[in-house]
């Protein structure tokens, strides 16, 4: 009998701060991507020497989301990894020179050396 009366006053009240903590994930997620686009919003405009040196993909799910990133590397020999969209992932070959575009974390574009 008060192991009935336990399990319907404690499920209702686990069940309750489940959910706050996984709206708070959600929520500190939403933040998180608003900052970070205001940072870049806020970040100038940079094009610079840049050679590609490294393509990956990740995928999320069941092949439902997949991301793209390059890596560049500017002529000082620092890195960074930037997301591009798909199309712009083909077209993409390592090793390639060219002129880097890109605003905070942003990616805008490359453009080759011919």
């Amino acid at each position: 009998m008060f192991f009935d009366d336990t399990m319907f006053t404690l499920v209702p009240i686990f069940i309750g701060i489940m959910f706050i903590i996984v709206f708070g994930l959600i929520i500190l997620g939403i933040l998180s991507s608003i900052k970070q686009g205001i940072k870049n919003n806020n970040s100038p405009l940079l094009t610079v020497p840049a050679e590609i040196a490294s393509k990956r993909i990740h995928v999320q799910g069941d092949h439902s989301r997949t991301t793209y990133y390059v890596t560049f590397e500017v002529q000082s020999g620092d890195r960074m990894e930037l997301n591009v969209e798909g199309k712009e992932y083909g077209m993409l070959v390592e090793k390639d020179l060219g002129l880097l575009s890109f605003q905070g974390t942003r990616y805008i574009s490359f453009e080759r050396q011919k």
